[in-house]
């Protein structure tokens, strides 16, 4: 558990959104969306992780989220996030295959956020190439309250840890904030 007091990075992030007036097929447009309408004046639990359609990210920690959504809005969170340096396109795939619907996606395709927040790491040894570290953060009007980051943090890091940035962990957190 890391105690943050910072503010996130200030970014735009490239996103799709449904567009009926759009027709056909693929009713989408782009819709720039900014950190501030993000986490401005809300309570947003963010967790961010390698990559869309990866193991540990499609079998634990993206459904462990989900699944824990309604406990987490239970203790004051407004917005669920998942992030991941993957495009609109694929983390829109990557929820419908997941029969995601509860926690919102955020595609910093660029990695500007993940940079910025100073987790990005090369992951050269798996043909990832620049990808975010696991982590997961409460943040409140912007700023970071608690971060929860894995252990060994580093480039072409040959383990994908997963110990503290889990639903449980950020439910344990919310749960003591809330009785102190």
């Amino acid at each position: 558990m890391e105690k943050q007091n910072k503010k996130v990075p200030n970014v735009i992030f490239k996103t799709r959104v449904r567009d009926e007036s759009i027709g056909g097929d693929n009713p989408f447009r782009w819709q720039d969306v900014s950190t501030n309408e993000i986490f401005g004046r809300k309570k947003v639990v963010l967790f961010s992780l390698p990559g869309a359609f990866t193991p540990t990210c499609s079998s634990t920690h993206l459904p462990g989220y989900e699944k824990k959504y309604d406990e987490l809005k239970k203790l004051g969170v407004d917005e669920v996030y998942c992030l991941s340096v993957n495009d609109a396109f694929v983390m829109f795939q990557w929820a419908k295959h997941l029969g995601v619907e509860k926690v919102k996606m955020i595609p910093d395709g660029s990695g500007e956020f993940t940079r910025k927040m100073g987790m990005l790491v090369k992951k050269d040894n798996l043909g990832f190439g620049m990808r975010s570290w696991r982590y997961s953060m409460y943040v409140v009007d912007g700023e970071i309250q608690n971060m929860f980051s894995e252990p060994g943090f580093s480039d072409d890091c040959p383990d994908d840890p997963f110990e503290v940035s889990d639903a449980d962990t950020m439910i344990e957190y919310l749960t003591q904030s809330r009785n102190q």
